[in-house]
């Protein structure tokens, strides 16, 4: 009997430290794990990885974080004088020099591109090791007011955009049999959020795609990382598609909104790169709770969004919770 009591509190005194842990979170369990007993992300140090989407917000900081610790870097996005500031501030963080980061403008739109933008990649490195597909926008508008035309650009930059880009890399991993691809996708692709239905649509189409690939390129030493973040500090929001095309949504983030902090967020897909995490879910409280019940018990996390309603459920996926 005695043995049958101390169990039972040694179990129970396990529970609650895995709650008080899930409490203090801001990624899943497998990632806190990875984060505190896993490989450090100096393991990454002289590997090459392009990160598209990167001169600014989760993409800036996930290239200082990679750059501190050795990484060669190839930063894309549409603002070259962008990309160039944020190559300046990654030879400040670690011992690199100036060929350590290839600044390689990209439009993710223009397809007929990425084939040679990859060439170049492989001309200046000779090989990819990464490939982060962060490039997209977000958007705020409701189904009723949204035009046809916004989900098939929001459909062209978030999806296809990454798709054929990845395909241009993807033969190269083959060939060196090994290689990651990580897509920054969002807690709009784990559960439905109002108000912004054409950007939950293009994430959830990451998932197909990138699971399907991931089942496809394993053989080939391929993997495949998606990452889930919930409401980050960064300057999404001004770029975001409306309803109407053209229209840009243009309101920035309150200060005293509840985010993680870009900073954080790019520490920690650091650490899925270099654990090569399959799925991760990077989140503060109370939306963290949110896409578990949604995974783990969807008919419960439905009932509750009944309960919530659409109003409260933007407070919480705005960080104003």
């Amino acid at each position: 009997m005695h043995f049958v009591v101390v169990g039972v509190v040694l179990l129970a005194v396990y529970f609650i430290i895995q709650l008080v842990r899930f409490v203090r979170a801001d990624g899943d369990l497998t990632l806190m794990w990875a984060d505190s007993f896993g490989h450090r992300i100096d393991s990454l140090k002289g590997q090459v990885v392009w990160i598209t989407g990167a001169s600014s917000s989760i993409g800036e900081g996930l290239a200082y974080e990679l750059a501190k610790v050795g990484c060669k870097l190839v930063l894309s996005a549409r603002r070259e004088a962008h990309l160039q500031r944020v190559k300046e501030q990654c030879l400040t963080c670690g011992p690199m020099s100036s060929d350590d980061v290839l600044v390689l403008p990209l439009d993710l739109t223009e397809f007929d591109t990425h084939k040679g933008a990859t060439d170049k990649v492989i001309q200046h490195f000779g090989r990819i090791d990464i490939l982060v597909n962060n490039g997209g926008r977000s958007q705020r508008a409701w189904i009723k007011d949204t035009d046809i035309g916004i989900d098939r650009d929001m459909f062209n930059l978030n999806v296809l955009g990454q798709i054929s880009l990845s395909k241009e890399v993807l033969p190269i991993m083959r060939q060196q049999k090994a290689g990651t691809v990580m897509v920054n996708s969002s807690v709009a692709g784990k559960m439905a959020l109002p108000f912004s239905a054409s950007y939950c649509m293009t994430k959830y189409c990451l998932t197909g795609w990138f699971e399907a690939l991931r089942v496809e390129g394993r053989e080939d030493g391929i993997n495949v990382c998606l990452v889930y973040p919930g409401p980050t500090v960064s300057n999404f929001t001004l770029h975001a598609f409306t309803g109407e095309k053209g229209e840009v949504w243009g309101k920035p983030m309150g200060s005293t909104e509840h985010r993680l902090s870009t900073q954080r967020c790019a520490e920690l897909m650091a650490v899925s790169l270099a654990n090569k995490l399959e799925e991760v879910w990077v989140s503060l409280q109370p939306v963290l709770a949110m896409v578990y019940l949604n995974q783990y018990a969807p008919d419960t996390s439905r009932w509750l969004q009944k309960v919530l309603g659409m109003k409260m459920i933007n407070k919480i996926r705005e960080g104003r919770l």
